[in-house]
């Protein structure tokens, strides 16, 4: 498949994405290092059915002009290749390489002069233009110049991947001007609404400062519900009538999980601490720790109700009901809704789990037993931030 685009991993956001090109008319190899996911593609069978709009993609063009594949031999012919492979932190709040730099190195291996390599991936600044630059050159021998290197982070919403990339804007930067413009010109092929900015490091940028903002937005949000609890005020009512073309408060939560909001601000934060630059981060630090915190807050509240029960603390049955860690999405990845599960069951209490998007054989393969809600003692509604007590609950669990 001459003149294809390789897109370099196949999770929530490289499939949608590979899938949308596809659609554009274009001829797109899928790397993946899960063979059973590229068997899937490769067969018109949709690895990701919670995904609406994916399932028609991949049946229509699975197999043909949209191919999966382990092997990045089989991109070789490719003149464009998308990198959106995972990106995490570390204990250390310092950000985890190894996927990015193993996916790199390979392209590296088979890179020709006039490819246009494209990092998706949510990086710190200047990523681009200097870890993925340097790891290019040193597997390729060749170098900026002879292929061009941008960075267009994704900007999608697991359950929302296919309209984000139809609908939402996306920026694209290049680690020099031509970069940017062979990567702007690709990109219009299949992106509506795509804008050109002045660099890679402002494109990076872009991405986690808009993490930055919800998280920072997030942690407002939950200071502000717990004043209003204390002050026996209705905060969604407050809210509601907020909220107008210039105040977004968002909404209260459990904290902030997911593959994304979590690492963002401690891009910026590590960076600028590498700096010597101590009292530059201390919202976004703030913000951090406010959100992590709120499983407590709320491990507290179930505890407190758990003693309006006239049974003894250890016999009380509680259900966290909801553990993934958005309504809607089935991921539990850094999931706060899963912590305070677990943190409960840590302490020796008699938790229970249930989510309308997991199976009893999935929750216990997690480490938690299942109970229907209305089994329990007492029901915490992770999504809608509800502590309820159940004077009768059923016998059948």
């Amino acid at each position: 498949m001459n003149n294809s685009i390789a897109v370099i991993g196949l999770g929530a956001a490289g499939l949608p994405l590979a899938a949308v090109i596809a659609s554009n008319n274009m001829n797109v190899i899928g790397v993946d290092i899960n063979s059973k996911k590229c068997d899937l593609i490769n067969h018109g069978v949709n690895p990701l059915p919670d995904e609406p709009g994916l399932q028609n993609l991949i049946k229509k063009y699975g197999g043909g002009r949209l191919k999966a594949s382990t092997n990045y031999s089989d991109a070789a012919n490719c003149t464009v290749y998308i990198i959106i492979v995972p990106l995490f932190i570390d204990e250390n709040h310092l950000p985890d390489y190894n996927h990015l730099h193993e996916a790199v190195k390979n392209i590296g291996k088979i890179l020709k002069r006039g490819d246009v390599i494209v990092v998706e991936t949510t990086v710190p600044p200047y990523t681009t233009e200097t870890l993925i630059r340097k790891w290019l050159e040193e597997e390729s021998n060749l170098k900026l110049g002879d292929f061009y290197l941008a960075c267009s982070p994704e900007r999608i919403m697991t359950g929302y991947s296919i309209s984000r990339l139809k609908d939402f804007p996306k920026v694209v930067g290049g680690v020099d001007k031509e970069s940017g413009l062979k990567a702007y010109n690709i990109y219009k092929k299949f992106i509506p609404n795509i804008k050109l900015v002045s660099s890679a490091r402002v494109a990076e940028f872009i991405k986690i400062i808009e993490g930055c903002y919800r998280d920072v937005n997030i942690a407002l949000a939950n200071e502000l519900f717990k004043i209003a609890s204390i002050l026996q005020v209705d905060f969604k009512e407050a809210r509601e009538y907020a909220n107008h073309a210039y105040c977004n408060i968002h909404q209260p939560s459990t904290g902030v999980g997911g593959h994304c909001i979590p690492y963002y601000p401690w891009f910026l934060i590590k960076e600028a601490e590498r700096r010597g630059f101590y009292d530059y981060f201390r919202l976004l630090k703030t913000a951090r720790e406010i959100n992590d915190e709120m499983v407590y807050y709320w491990i507290k509240i179930i505890l407190e109700n758990c003693l309006k029960i006239n049974k003894p603390l250890t016999q009380v049955k509680i259900c966290v009901n909801g553990i993934t860690f958005r309504k809607g999405v089935k991921n539990t990845h850094y999931s706060r809704n899963m912590k305070i599960a677990e943190i409960l069951k840590e302490k020796g209490f008699n938790v229970y789990v249930s989510d309308e998007l997991l199976s009893k054989k999935e929750i216990e393969t997690l480490g938690f037993h299942y109970l229907k809600p209305e089994a329990a003692d007492l029901i915490f509604d992770s999504f809608n931030l509800e502590v309820k007590i159940n004077p009768n609950p059923s016998l059948d669990d």
